[in-house]
């Protein structure tokens, strides 16, 4: 892992305090499913959703491969999808680009596919598409619900073994502000902080 990702993960850890009770039992929840397809010596498969997969979705699952790593379990795999398909916008990509992330934009168009890097060999694939997409599992994998609005208008997941929601503030709310660039940096180090929990209590 780059060593600059590897501080930003030993300074969120000791942050885990400041994730509420309630929430730290959802997280809970995703590590025991973690926890027992380790055990039986499955792939995880974990699924972000949100409706325009742009920002939170992919967050999720950009940290979630680093929490893998940082603590080195093994033969995970991160996905995100949407309830409709938009681009990865260019503020998340800012914002993991600060926390010390390599993007690189592999196409080009209106909805490019980017490789977001935290080690020289390992990276995150990253577009926007539907949670339903080729690319992502169409069985044995857990959605993690990271907007209310997808939430409440994507009731049923096909072929997912269990449904989080772990909603966050959507930062869009900051889009071309002043607080734009601390309030996305909020929300992808809330994201990394809880996807490390999450990991921390994988048995």
């Amino acid at each position: 892992m780059f060593p600059i990702l590897h501080q930003r993960c030993n300074q969120l850890v000791k942050n885990f305090s400041e994730i509420p009770a309630e929430r730290k039992a959802l997280l809970e929840k995703i590590a025991d499913y973690i926890s027992a397809k380790k055990a039986n010596n499955e792939t995880v498969q974990l699924e972000f959703v949100c409706t325009h997969n742009s920002r939170r979705s992919h967050l999720g699952q950009i940290w979630a491969a680093v929490a893998a790593a940082y603590y080195n379990i093994s033969d995970v795999k991160t996905f995100s999808g949407g309830t409709e398909a938009t681009a990865f916008n260019a503020n998340a990509i800012h914002a993991v680009s600060s926390a010390g992330f390599e993007v690189r934009k592999t196409t080009e168009g209106t909805n490019p596919v980017y490789h977001v890097y935290f080690d020289d060999d390992k990276y995150v694939a990253c577009f926007s598409k539907v949670y339903n997409h080729e690319h992502n599992p169409s069985s044995g994998f857990t959605a993690i619900m990271t907007c209310s609005d997808a939430e409440e208008n994507c009731p049923f997941i096909p072929g997912c073994e269990l449904r989080i929601a772990t909603t966050y503030n959507d930062p869009k709310a900051y889009d071309g502000t002043v607080l734009q660039d601390e309030k996305y940096t909020e929300r992808s180090n809330q994201i990394g902080m809880e996807c490390l929990y999450m990991f921390s209590k994988v048995e």
